[in-house]
């Protein structure tokens, strides 16, 4: 299964490429792919890491897991493939953009525009069986994308972590505060945000203010 991962990572995670539970992790979920529809294509299992070189990231967003519906996912979280409608997470996403920074809601809900940008999108785990949410769970995806997370704490400077509810909260834990700018609140599914945790939260026009004090391009939303 060929997947496409810039040459950035490979490098900065060669020694978890090498682990044991990599190996294992390797082996699952290539029989999900060849037994089962899976989501995203193995192309793009990676897609996050492609688009978005270890030295030009500079904010991080993690979901949980990828869409599990026919032609949804495309490798980074939250987005969906070019054509495809928007899951309601995401309409809430753009809907606090529009707020939060007056622009229009966008056509396309591809988000690599944003991964190009210097945004890490990256779901805890990485893939997912059709129609069966959190199926490739507690196989070793969280373990190798919790690495990823203090890859970035330890190595890196001043990134900007984005995280959307209770699961994403929790990889605080990982991230020292001192080094790097936190922004929590709650998810953008219609659950959290309809009882008032996630509109209003003014991310976007934060974390552009983040890097403009950092002497950082900001992003394009």
């Amino acid at each position: 299964m060929p997947v496409n991962i810039h040459s950035s990572w490979k490098q900065q995670l060669q020694t978890e490429f090498e682990k044991p539970y990599f190996d294992s992790l390797v082996n699952f979920v290539k029989q999900e792919y060849a037994t089962y529809t899976c989501y995203p294509k193995g192309a793009d299992i990676f897609a996050a890491f492609d688009h978005c070189p270890f030295e030009a990231t500079k904010v991080v967003i993690i979901g949980q897991d990828p869409y599990h519906g026919p032609g949804q996912a495309n490798g980074l979280c939250f987005s969906v493939q070019e054509g495809v409608p928007h899951p309601p997470s995401l309409i809430n996403i753009f809907k606090e953009i529009q707020t939060d920074l007056g622009v229009p809601y966008p056509k396309s809900g591809n988000l690599e525009r944003w991964a190009e940008q210097g945004v890490l999108l990256l779901n805890a785990t990485l893939t997912v069986r059709a129609h069966e949410p959190g199926s490739h769970q507690k196989k070793g995806w969280e373990q190798f994308t919790d690495a990823v997370i203090k890859k970035i704490a330890e190595e890196r400077n001043d990134i900007v972590f984005l995280l959307w509810g209770g699961f994403a909260k929790k990889k605080a834990s990982l991230i020292d505060s001192k080094k790097h700018h936190i922004l929590t609140s709650g998810h953008p599914s219609p659950l959290s945000a309809n009882r008032g945790f996630w509109f209003g939260n003014r991310h976007f026009s934060t974390c552009n203010k983040i890097l403009k004090d950092l002497s950082n391009k900001s992003i394009i939303w």
